[in-house]
């Protein structure tokens, strides 16, 4: 869809977007046109009528609130450049509100869920590695595309400290505590050079082919982890533990704002919720006038 090309080359030339951002993008607008063929019906002629009758079909098929929040920000996003590039004179998707994105706090383990996961991984040949990136993940709050991108140069181990490349192509450095760091020396001293077999990578979280550690093989090994110890996992649960307990511990918003890489503090506010549930059950639990 020549359409659909040049719209990505405006995301990655003019909004510097690369990466699994560009690639949702290009994911969700292509799932639209498929739909809109259907209909016989082009982009460029597509209704706002057209938008919610694709978002109702999402719905239906199940797909997430925060799904439907991207793919609804993936239609402004091209409707605007359409606008721009004088392919339409208007923009249907400019009356589609995005939906409340949280319909639930999300969930965070407590901390002594997280001491028996970072426990939990024995035994294999890359046990190693595991340890360090699962250690790492709740160090810092890295997002799983950022944890799986990390070279070597990008850490400092004498400061303490961790540049990564979020959304959006922005860097930002990230403290990493003592013991991920100790874990990461381990790895990279004792296992990593039995993975590459003599094989060169500046990734650092490598697999037995020579190439880096993927989102989608992390998420596996994570969740084999977790079914081991009766906990249901994902990358991004380590993500919420990382923020909660920062908050927990009596962390400013600000700073947690800034080692997460959110562009906005209001994304950074889900997790006040969280500490506040967990606080109000504390409360009615432990209170005699509760």
């Amino acid at each position: 869809m020549e359409l659909l090309d040049g719209f990505i080359t405006y995301l990655s030339v003019e909004k510097g977007l690369a990466g699994n951002t560009l690639s949702s993008y290009e994911t969700d607008l292509r799932k639209f046109g498929l739909f809109l063929r259907e209909r016989k019906v082009s982009p460029a002629e597509a209704s706002t009528s057209d938008i919610i009758d694709f978002l109702d079909f999402l719905r239906g098929k199940g797909y997430a609130t925060s799904t439907l929040c991207r793919y609804i920000s993936s239609f402004k996003a091209l409707y605007k450049y359409m606008l721009l590039e004088d392919l339409r004179k208007d923009d249907p998707s400019g009356t589609i509100q995005l939906p409340k994105k949280w319909d639930r706090v999300p969930k965070a383990l407590g901390q002594k869920d997280m001491t028996a996961l970072l426990d939990g991984v024995q035994g294999g040949r890359t046990v190693l590695r595991d340890r360090a990136m699962i250690e790492l993940l709740y160090s810092s709050g890295l997002r799983v595309s950022e944890l799986v991108g990390i070279k070597l140069g990008d850490i400092n181990f004498e400061a303490g400290f961790i540049r990564v490349i979020g959304k959006g192509l922005k860097e930002r450095v990230v403290p990493v505590n003592p013991r991920a760091l100790e874990k990461i020396k381990q790895y990279v001293s004792e296992e990593r050079p039995g993975i590459l077999k003599k094989r060169q990578s500046q990734h650092l979280f490598v697999t037995g082919r020579g190439g880096a550690m993927t989102r989608q093989r992390f998420w596996q090994t994570l969740k084999v982890i977790g079914n081991r110890i009766g906990i249901e996992l994902s990358p991004h649960t380590v993500r919420h533990c990382f923020a909660t307990h920062l908050l927990e511990g009596g962390a400013d918003l600000r700073s947690v704002q800034k080692m997460l890489g959110h562009s906005d503090i209001s994304t950074t506010q889900i997790y006040t919720r969280v500490t506040t549930d967990r606080i109000t059950k504390v409360f009615k639990k432990y209170h005699p006038r509760a």
